[in-house]
C-alpha cells in the first residue's frame, strides 16, 4: 500500500475523523455504534467519515452480522501509524471526553458480548 502523505493529512484535518482514528489507535476495533456514543454524534455523520477514511485505506472494515467493526488499515505504512500513536499519546486530554463516554457505554454490541459470557 502506498499511501500518499496529503492524502493522510486531509484524513486528519477534521475532528471527527481524527477522533475517529485515534480512538482506534488506542481501541484496536470499534463499531460505529461506539464511535457514534463516544463522539456523541449521529450514526450517519460518523458513518460518512468513516467511508471517507476506508476509501483512502486509512481504515479497513469488518462486517459481522449486523455490526461493521473498523480498524486501522493492517496495510497502513508505518509512519502514518506512528504519527498516530504518537498523537494519541502526546494528547490525551484530546480524546479524554471520548474515550469516558466509550468506557461508559453499555449499548456497544462488544460491551453486550462481554457481558453475555
Amino acid at each position: 500500500m502506498k499511501l500518499d502523505p496529503l492524502t493522510f493529512y486531509k484524513c486528519l484535518s477534521e475532528e471527527t475523523r481524527l477522533k475517529s482514528l485515534l480512538l482506534l489507535t488506542l481501541k484496536g476495533e470499534l463499531c460505529v455504534c461506539d464511535l457514534t456514543v463516544a463522539m456523541d454524534l449521529s450514526q450517519p455523520k460518523v458513518s460518512r467519515h468513516l467511508s471517507e477514511l476506508r476509501k483512502s485505506e486509512v481504515i479497513s472494515d469488518d462486517k459481522r452480522g449486523k455490526w461493521v467493526y473498523y480498524r486501522l488499515h493492517r496495510n497502513l505504512p508505518s509512519w502514518a501509524k506512528a504519527v498516530l500513536v504518537k498523537t494519541a499519546a502526546q494528547n490525551p486530554s484530546y480524546i479524554e471526553r471520548n474515550l469516558s463516554l466509550l468506557e461508559r457505554n453499555t449499548t456497544s454490541p462488544n460491551r453486550c458480548v462481554s457481558n453475555s459470557e
